[in-house]
């Protein structure tokens, strides 16, 4: 049995590899620093000839999909287990931080779009200011 201690342990590192993960996932789907490499991968994936091909360069234009990927590798590089301490904790691993990190995305998405409303709104105050 898990002490207190070891629980909390579990999840803040749970939360910072999730953490890790979308921005990971975030900054290589999303961000304009990618943006020629992800239009590569876009038609190459529309021009593909074949669904193997299509698929894994598909993977670098989607977050979600991105994300498990990423998982994976840190996964591989932590070592890190969720709950239980064999296989099974690699397995709920995979699927939680996943899970976690495109919730965190989610949240940056509508952060960013609350944030741009709000530039707009504060441009249109200024502009009817100067008139």
């Amino acid at each position: 049995m898990q002490g207190a201690a070891d629980i909390f342990q579990q999840i803040f590192v749970l939360l910072i590899l999730s953490i890790a993960v979308a921005t990971i996932s975030w900054t290589v789907t999303q961000e304009s620093i990618f943006s020629g490499f992800r239009k590569w991968c876009g038609k190459r994936s529309k021009n593909a000839a074949t669904v193997l091909e299509q698929k894994f360069f598909y993977v670098f234009t989607c977050e979600f999909c991105f994300s498990f990927w990423v998982t994976l590798f840190i996964l591989i590089v932590t070592g890190f287990r969720l709950a239980v301490d064999d296989w099974r904790g690699h397995l709920l691993a995979f699927f939680v931080i996943p899970w976690l990190a495109n919730q965190w995305m989610s949240l940056y998405r509508r952060l960013r779009v609350e944030i741009k409303h709000e530039n707009a709104l504060a441009e249109n105050v200024q502009n009817e200011e100067q008139k």
